[in-house]
């Protein structure tokens, strides 16, 4: 698989065939400046939540490429309204698309629409394929629900969790998330867009690498394949 970074929490992940691209806030980021949102391909976007930095792009995306919509069902119905396909989930629930599994997870955090509109709950992602298995955090504090996953879930390949803190929990905290997930290789994100989540980036490394464990800081538009 190919996992390309689009600054913030985006992501572009080409699985078994098909791509997916989950939380674009690419044209309201100065940073993913070399990132052209009119080029990304999808066909399933996944939304972890109803914030602006995860949704700024999705209905662009979602208009040019017809791609489905995977997220809780406040959100995929809010979507649906203004004619756009997608799959609703809940927290708990896994459904099996044509890329593999998707489980949907809990989240600690808020959400609300651009417009004010109720986004439900926010969750994050385990997706499966049979040959990699990955969880994508999306926006959440340490929780012990974090347990959870490597019980109900294939042994994961690697993780993808926040480290900017002060809107999520930061490096030191996914640390310990790490160990919760039984995940030794992360990817961050939610890092650097904004003066609140700044982070160092020496000293985020050198807290996994302590513990044994890799941190990788993406940078944003390079494809990392895994």
């Amino acid at each position: 698989m190919k996992l390309r970074f689009l600054g913030q929490a985006g992501l572009q992940i080409e699985l078994g065939g098909h791509n997916l691209v989950v939380d674009p806030f690419i044209s309201g980021n100065p940073l993913a400046g070399d990132v052209n949102v009119d080029e990304i391909p999808c066909d399933y976007l996944l939304l972890t939540h109803g914030h602006q930095d995860h949704v700024v792009d999705v209905e662009n995306i979602l208009e040019r490429t017809g791609g489905t919509l995977i997220s809780n069902y406040e959100i995929v119905t809010y979507y649906g309204e203004k004619g756009y396909q997608g799959h609703p989930m809940n927290h708990g629930g896994k459904w099996n698309f044509d890329f593999g599994s998707v489980k949907y997870v809990n989240a600690i955090h808020s959400s609300v629409l651009p417009d004010g509109t109720y986004a439900g709950n926010p969750g994050g992602f385990v997706i499966d394929n049979g040959a990699v298995c990955f969880y994508i955090a999306g926006d959440t504090a340490l929780t012990m629900d974090m347990k959870l996953i490597p019980i109900t879930s294939r042994k994961l390949d690697f993780a993808i969790l926040p480290v900017g803190d002060n809107f999520t929990m930061g490096y030191e905290d996914a640390v310990i998330a790490s160990d919760f997930i039984e995940c030794d290789k992360i990817f961050g994100y939610h890092f650097d867009t904004f003066g609140y989540i700044e982070i160092d980036h020496k000293a985020a490394a050198d807290t996994f690498s302590a513990k044994g464990k890799e941190l990788i800081l993406p940078e944003i538009g390079k494809v990392y394949e895994l």
